[in-house]
C-alpha cells in the first residue's frame, strides 16, 4: 500500500486557472463497491473548468461540491486496493472510467482516487494510459448520443428520453466541432456505423479529420456549412452557442439536431422544418465504455491528444482549454 497522503490539485476559491493549487492531500479509502486506483493520467473535461469557474452542481442533480474540492472525472490508471464487495477487478488491473458522473466528486486530478468499480473498464492493451485517459467523457458523450443512451435517466434539459438516430450506409451525419474531443470521436463511431461523414472545423483541422475518416470537410472560418449542405439525416454540435439553430436548415425533413450543450431553438421553427432537437446527459458507464475500449483496442476508433502537461501544471492544462480550437484531448500526466 502507499503512504497516507498523496498530492493533488484543488480549488480552495472559484476563479481563471491560477485558483488550481497543488496540495498534500490523504490517500481516499474504497468504500462499498470502489476501488483505489493509482492515476496515471487524467482528462481534462469542460466540466473541470466550469466547477473552477463557479458551477457547484450539475443540472438534475443533488449532488452540490462545497470547497476545497478536487476536480477531475476522467482517469487511467491501475487498481491499488479492492472494497471487499467488488467482483471482476483484482489488484494490478490497469482500468479507465469516468468517475461519479454526473457530479463533481469525481476527485481525479490527483495521485490516488477512490473510484465506483461500475464506472471502470478495463484499460484497452493497445494503447497508453494517456490515451486512455483522453476517452472515458468524450467518448461515452459521443456513444450515448450516437449509437445507445444505456439509460433511462431524463435529461434535465428535455422531458423526452432521447433517442439516438439509427445510422449506416445512406445516413449523412454533420459533425460541428468535429476536431474537439467529443467531435472527433464522433466522426469515428458514425463512420464505424457506415454514415457518409461532413466535418466542420477550422481548416487547420482538414487534415486531421479527413485521416479519421470524414468524407467532407467545411472550413467555417470561410464557409457556413447551412448555406453548403442541405438534406443530412442528423447533426451532432459540439459548440452550441447563440447561434447553432442555422444548422436546422442542413436537415432533411424527419432530420434530427443533437446539441452536446443547451442552445435556443424555437419550437415553431423545428416543428416547420419537420426536424427534432433531442439532447443527452453523458452518464458514467463501465459497461459501454468497454464496449469502447474494444473499438480502441482495434484501433477502429483512436484517441487524439491534443497536448499532455504534468499534474502539477494544471494550470497551464486549463489556459490551453480557454484558447480553443482544440485537436483532440487534453491530458494529465501523473508521475
Amino acid at each position: 500500500m502507499p503512504t497516507h497522503t498523496m498530492r493533488a490539485v484543488r480549488l480552495h476559491e472559484h476563479g481563471g486557472p491560477e485558483v488550481l493549487r497543488l496540495d498534500e492531500v490523504p490517500i481516499p479509502e474504497p468504500g462499498p463497491g470502489e476501488v483505489l486506483v493509482r492515476v496515471h493520467a487524467v482528462g481534462v473535461n469542460p466540466p473541470d473548468w466550469y466547477l473552477r469557474g463557479g458551477l457547484t452542481s450539475v443540472p438534475g442533480t443533488d449532488s452540490t461540491i462545497s470547497l476545497p474540492v478536487i476536480p477531475g472525472t476522467d482517469v487511467s490508471g491501475v487498481v491499488e486496493a479492492v472494497a471487499a464487495d467488488v467482483d471482476g477487478l483484482a489488484v494490478g488491473d490497469e482500468v479507465f472510467g469516468l468517475l461519479r458522473f454526473p457530479g463533481f466528486d469525481g476527485s481525479a486530478y490527483a495521485e490516488y482516487v477512490a473510484a465506483p468499480a461500475s464506472d471502470l473498464a478495463r484499460k484497452p492493451a493497445g494503447i497508453d494510459h494517456v490515451h486512455a485517459a483522453g476517452a472515458p467523457m468524450a467518448g461515452l458523450t459521443a456513444w450515448q448520443y450516437l449509437i445507445e443512451v444505456g439509460h433511462d435517466h431524463p435529461s434535465p434539459f428535455q422531458e423526452a428520453r432521447h433517442r439516438p438516430t439509427a445510422l449506416g450506409a445512406g445516413t449523412t451525419v454533420l459533425i460541428n466541432g468535429a476536431a474537439g474531443g467529443v467531435g472527433h470521436f464522433a466522426v469515428q463511431l458514425a463512420k464505424w456505423k457506415g454514415a457518409r461523414v461532413i466535418a466542420v472545423a477550422s481548416g487547420a483541422h482538414a487534415a486531421f479529420l479527413s485521416d479519421l475518416g470524414a468524407d467532407r470537410f467545411i472550413d467555417y472560418t470561410k464557409s457556413r456549412p447551412e448555406e453548403l449542405v442541405q438534406d443530412v439525416d442528423l447533426v451532432l454540435d459540439t459548440v452550441g452557442g447563440p447561434h447553432s439553430s442555422r444548422l436546422l436548415r442542413t436537415l432533411k425533413h424527419g432530420g434530427a439536431l443533437f446539441p452536446v450543450f443547451p442552445g435556443e431553438y424555437d419550437d415553431e421553427e423545428t416543428a416547420k422544418l419537420g426536424v427534432t432537437v433531442s439532447i443527452a446527459q453523458v452518464r458514467s458507464n463501465g459497461a459501454q465504455l468497454a464496449e469502447l475500449g474494444r473499438l480502441l483496442d482495434a484501433g477502429t476508433v483512436r484517441v487524439a491528444i491534443d497536448s499532455t502537461f504534468p499534474l502539477a501544471h494544471a494550470r497551464a492544462a486549463h489556459e490551453r482549454a480557454t484558447r480553443g480550437h482544440l485537436q483532440g484531448k487534453i491530458v494529465l500526466t501523473v508521475a
